[in-house]
């Protein structure tokens, strides 16, 4: 049976139009003829979405009870004993009422595309589990219901629903979106111009990473090889050596040129595996390549000018970016080096060589240069001084039975014996020897350095080149195996420690830990260079401090270690213990260089860290103390005006004075009391120590009491409460406490005559409690400002208080779970809205349960 095809309709937000798209190509497609039924499709009561399904076959949905409530889910078993051609699917991301077969809606989409069903279904960009932490960090509001990147990608078709902000609004503002009780709070929330722009780019971006997969795909199954300048991609190729970072550099100037533009490096490595340029270097310039926005590639090839346009073709590259010639200029007469070929043969791509301080300087040498240990040269050697002689005398004893072409066969073998011992030198010692020795005892005349005859000439000769070119390849092979071990145990180090920094919580120890055991170190300790002796000597212990350090014995100075790794002016890795050879000293090279890097990112997240603590500190203390010296100050000193005048013996004043100047006193306490208050709460509040009882209670009742709190300038304040409102989840004295100074603020700032309003509404599992007033209003940018503490956007009048309502309020609705907004009022001023979970349903006990009630603002339909 024929698996399904997949069609999504990506959006980047609630209310684009995907699931009338949807629906419009599922009637479609019934007019073509197709069998089409509609598995799900929640219209959320929009009627142009409904007037849609008009025509269609709708199939019956599956009802479940869940800790009491009525639910209803998409029937799987129905649609697959139907078993239509096409099913629409609505909101792929949806999560299940338990109880259900699978814990998702894409797993039941997958069970239908098993089956042979074609769907048609919809998902916000906001959804994808890639995206959900910077869709958080945009719009403030997690997304729980995810669905995975690859069940999107591995869709046939992906459909972008798109649509600008400002045309969203205004079909928001319409009312085909949400009713119209909600549509200010939508307005004023999630669908901001900002974040709708924000989320429009990420769907655009992560269609256009899917578009491109599709043409890398195309472009592989026909075999196209030219280069398809549909994105500039600058590739840029290392060898190793010094000169890689000003080549990165420049191909990061070249790719900035064009936005969205990207950055490759690639290093090739030769086909037989064997390590060719310096680790270090190339472990540093990866992380300058990745710090620039780049990716690092390698490749394996020994032709590197075929392995580097292989690679460009292969990710469409447009401009490789190449180092001039470290050659010679005799030897690029004999070759035309990379930089030439690649050119030459590179097509469309456009090449730059790049100049740098390494030109014609000669290539560099990586790598160990000794094929075999000094023990078997010298093995080798013996065997050459000890094996000519006795062969010589036993091929004399036989001469009489044997011919000059033998002689030179038996002296040919122990040419290639000594070279499998011994390697090319003492090879070549036993060439020459056995070229001396026959001709002096085998070729005639006998026993003289002369050759009669040319043949014997000429065998003698072609003898000496046969030996030498077996010695050279013997040797050439030692070298090979030699370095073939070293860059296998090379690897299986580099893949260790890179999995130990890896899954590491401290990179740095976890670095360095490794490397001593890796190496059998006594320790491994990373010195600084203190900046107070910079002009001491090296090698002094005071001039350096250890910045970390692992095993027994750590070194205080250079001098201190038997290794000692430089890594720039100011940082150095010691080891001690015993004294690396040259190729495992390259190694620790290239990991001293990520010890460093390391190093700095460690520092450069205390002082972040440090920084924005001393920071906030210092912010609080110097607001705190502007608010102190003039807000608490005026009441005290009215207070203190009203007592001392009762006091005062020199005047005398009558029975309405007397109350007047009490009621005066009591008022400026009052405040004074509740300024305190705020003080206090706000610091229980960020110390984590502010006690709160949850329980369900009714919205409507502690509305009257918050009023009350405020007396007599409350009383102009309406009030409207739905009937059938239902119980929040909240601390009743909290609620009290941010009801008030919400109101509190909504009553400074409205005009005469126009009291605030306070409108309270549930939808979808929430209420919303709003504080209206038509006051002047909060300009966008100050908004973020009026919940710092101490903040009051230059108002400096008698009666504002230190500034600490609303970020209390804010502070208070969050801890019980909810939220604290503001948002323009139509017709101007400000409207506060304060969000809480409703008590109908113990939401909180089950996630999945909690996602189906927290539609808007977390996941609006």
């Amino acid at each position: 049976m024929a698996r399904g095809q997949l069609r999504v309709y990506l959006g980047a937000a609630p209310g684009v139009g995907k699931t009338y798209r949807m629906l419009e190509e599922g009637r479609r497609r019934r007019q073509r003829g197709t069998d089409v039924v509609v598995g799900f499709v929640e219209t959320h009561g929009r009627p142009f979405t409904e007037a849609m399904l008009s025509g269609l076959e709708v199939m019956p949905r599956r009802a479940m009870t869940y800790r009491g409530a009525q639910f209803t889910e998409m029937d799987l078993d129905a649609i697959l004993a139907r078993r239509p051609e096409v099913v629409v699917v609505d909101e792929l991301a949806h999560t299940n009422v338990p109880g259900t077969r699978h814990a998702k809606r894409f797993h039941d989409i997958e069970e239908l595309l098993d089956a042979g069903i074609t769907v048609l279904t919809t998902v916000n960009i906001q959804h994808l589990e890639s995206l959900n932490d910077v869709v958080e960090q945009i719009t403030g509001v997690p997304q729980r219901e995810t669905v995975p990147d690859a069940v999107v990608r591995r869709a046939e078709q992906i459909e972008l629903v798109d649509m600008t902000p400002e045309a969203l609004r205004r079909r928001m503002a319409h009312g085909n979106i949400y009713r119209a009780e909600k549509v200010d709070a939508a307005l004023g929330n999630y669908f901001r111009v900002g974040n709708l722009t924000a989320l429009r780019e990420l769907a655009l971006l992560w269609l256009a990473d899917k578009v491109d997969e599709q043409l890398d795909r195309y472009r592989a199954e026909h075999r196209i090889d030219a280069t398809w300048e549909a994105r500039e991609r600058v590739v840029v190729a290392l060898t190793g050596g010094p000169e890689g970072e000003t080549l990165i550099r420049r191909a990061a100037r070249v790719a900035a040129r064009t936005r969205a533009a990207d950055l490759l490096a690639v290093h090739v490595i030769r086909g037989d595996g064997l390590a060719g340029a310096d680790p270090a270097n190339l472990a540093r310039q990866r992380i300058l390549a990745e710090s620039l926005g780049g990716t690092y590639h390698q490749v394996v090839g020994n032709d590197i000018p075929a392995a580097l346009l292989d690679f460009a073709r292969g990710v469409n590259a447009t401009q490789l970016v190449l180092g001039a010639s470290r050659r010679h200029r005799l030897a690029q007469l004999l070759s035309p080096g990379v930089g030439v070929t690649t050119t030459a043969e590179s097509g469309s791509i456009d090449v730059h060589l790049v100049t740098h301080e390494q030109a014609r300087r000669g290539r560099l040498r990586f790598g160990p240069t000794r094929g075999v240990t000094v023990r078997r040269r010298l093995a080798g050697v013996a065997l050459a001084v000890l094996g000519l002689p006795l062969l010589t005398a036993g091929l004399v004893a036989v001469q009489a039975d044997i011919s000059l072409p033998s002689d030179i066969l038996a002296f040919l073998m122990l040419t290639v014996a000594v070279a499998l011992v011994g390697g090319l030198w003492p090879a070549l010692l036993a060439a020459v020897g056995s070229f001396l020795l026959l001709n002096y005892y085998f070729t005639p005349p006998m026993h003289r350095f002369t050759v009669a005859e040319r043949e014997n000439l000429f065998a003698l000769l072609a003898f000496v080149l046969v030996a030498v070119a077996v010695s050279t390849v013997v040797d050439l092979a030692a070298r090979r195996t030699r370095e073939a071990a070293s860059a296998r145990a090379e690897a299986q180090t580099l893949s260790t420690l890179a999995g130990s920094v890896l899954h590491g919580d401290r990179p740095l120890h976890a670095l360095l830990e490794r490397v001593r055991e890796s190496f059998g170190l006594t320790s491994v300790t990373l010195l600084q260079r203190r900046t107070d002796a910079d002009a001491g000597p090296r090698g002094e212990a005071g001039s350096w401090q250890i910045a970390a350090n692992v095993g027994d014995q750590p070194c205080t100075s250079p001098a201190d270690g038997q290794t000692e790794v430089p890594i720039d002016d100011d940082l150095s890795l010691v080891l001690r213990g015993p004294t690396l050879a040259a190729s495992d000293r390259r190694l620790v090279e290239a990991f001293a260089a990520h010890a460093a890097i390391a190093l700095r990112q460690q520092r450069l997240s205390e002082q972040a860290a440090t920084a924005g603590s001393l920071a906030e500190v210092d912010k609080l203390r110097t607001a705190l103390l502007s608010a102190v010296s003039h807000d608490l100050r005026t009441p005290l000193a009215s207070a203190k005006a009203a007592v001392g005048s009762l006091r005062s013996p020199d005047v005398e004043f009558s029975a309405e004075d007397r109350a007047e100047l009490l009621a005066t006193a009591e008022e400026s306490l009052d405040r004074l009391n509740r300024l305190v208050e705020n003080l206090l709460d706000m610091s229980r509040l960020q110390a984590g120590a502010l006690g709160m009882s949850a329980q369900a209670i009714s919205v409507a009742e502690a509305i009257p009491r918050s009023i009350d709190d405020l007396g007599d300038a409350a009383d102009g304040v309406r009030v409207t409460v739905p009937d059938d409102l239902p119980e929040v989840y909240a601390d009743p004295t909290l609620l009290e406490r941010i009801l008030v100074n919400v109101l509190a603020n909504a009553l400074r700032y409205s005009p005469a005559g126009q009291p605030p309003l306070i409108s309270v509404s549930e939808h979808a599992g929430l209420v919303e409690v709003r504080v209206i007033d038509h006051g002047p209003g909060i300009p966008a940018a100050d908004r973020d400002r009026v919940f710092q503490p101490f903040q009051r956007l230059g108002d400096r009048d008698n009666t504002t208080g230190v500034g600490l309502g609303l970020a209390l309020s804010r502070g208070l609705a969050e801890a019980m779970g909810g939220s604290l907004e503001p948002e323009n009022t139509p017709g101007g001023g400000l409207t506060m809205t304060l969000t809480l979970r409703t008590a109908d349903l113990d939401a909180r006990a089950d996630p999945a349960l909690l996602d189906r009630l927290d539609t808007f603002p977390h996941d609006a339909p």
